[in-house]
């Protein structure tokens, strides 16, 4: 089969080459790859130096059971299904049950690839907060993959969402998908918020630590401005009476024993249904993958990209 693998000598860091078929373990489902959404942290993963040449990518795709699982635990042959994991730009994948979700027939591949890692992380992040009902949820990098879903997720949920976007023409787009109010940074919030979901880091982790209110939570999920957060031991005294406030870690795979599938059913029945808008903003053939991941690593990408593998 054919699949995207580390090549540093080629353009965007990855070549199209013949590799071998995955052989699925007993509880494992081998499935065809129709579609592939790329990650912000998987695409700059693959262009760093640390990933020897001929190493398989992609955490996100979408396709077709074509071989179920031996031991029954996994859907059967010719459903169509969203998956996660590792070395998924290819056009075949070996999943298990616990890391792939149904999706409905006639929907859109692309789209349901989407679904993965961004809205999964969308989703656990925001069980993590507690209940949103009548709160102020902040979300950076709302226009991108993760901060699209949660802006969505955060206000089917009862929050009144505070969408950061450091670009203006993003404003009503993010409106429209349920925040009640949009800013170009997390200091030009004025009123404290209950929550955040921060997918920058570096200041803007500081600054909406700050806008945090007694109690308040915020949750890593991203580190996309790459550089260090620094907080200042008077940001820690809880000046204002910001007191018993907290910042969390989110590592999707944090807990080895989760099983995604009905997560992963239900956010792609949501995307099919139209009830959920993955935001693609980018979509072409995977031969195209250089021109779609440097739109992504230099900031030119909000939202998804989708590739389409055939």
């Amino acid at each position: 089969m054919r699949a995207l693998v580390v090549d540093d000598a080629a353009e965007g860091h990855l070549a199209r080459t013949e590799v071998a078929d995955p052989r699925p373990a007993p509880h494992e489902v081998l499935v065809r790859v129709e579609a592939v959404s790329l990650n912000y942290g998987e695409v700059a993963e693959a262009a760093s130096l640390d990933r020897p040449d001929g190493t398989p990518v992609g955490w996100d795709a979408a396709g077709v059971v074509v071989r179920a699982a031996a031991d029954g635990s996994g859907p059967a042959e010719g459903t169509r299904v969203t998956t996660l994991g590792e070395a998924g730009w290819a056009e075949l994948r070996a999943v298990p049950a616990s890391l792939l979700g149904a999706v409905p027939e006639g929907a859109d591949p692309g789209a349901a690839s989407t679904v993965p890692v961004a809205g999964l992380s969308a989703l656990h992040v925001l069980r993590r907060t507690g209940s949103l009902l009548g709160r102020r949820v902040m979300v950076t990098g709302a226009s991108g993959g993760v901060g699209r879903y949660t802006v969505q997720l955060a206000a089917r949920a009862g929050g009144e969402v505070v969408a950061i976007s450091r670009d203006p023409a993003r404003a009503d787009e993010l409106r429209g998908l349920g925040a009640h109010e949009v800013r170009a940074e997390p200091a030009a919030v004025e009123r404290p918020v209950f929550a955040v979901l921060d997918a920058v880091g570096g200041r803007y982790l500081v600054d909406a630590f700050a806008a945090l209110q007694a109690g308040g939570v915020l949750v890593s999920v991203g580190r996309s401005a790459e550089e260090d957060a620094v907080l200042a031991p008077e940001a820690l005294q809880g000046a204002g009476g910001g007191h018993d406030r907290s910042i969390r870690t989110f590592f999707l795979y944090g807990d080895p024993a989760v099983d995604f599938s009905a997560d992963l059913s239900w956010l792609a029945a949501e995307v099919a249904a139209g009830r959920l808008d993955p935001g693609i903003s980018w979509r072409g053939p995977w031969t195209r993958f250089a021109e779609a991941a440097g739109a992504l690593l230099e900031g030119r990408l909000h939202g998804k990209a989708v590739l389409e593998v055939g």
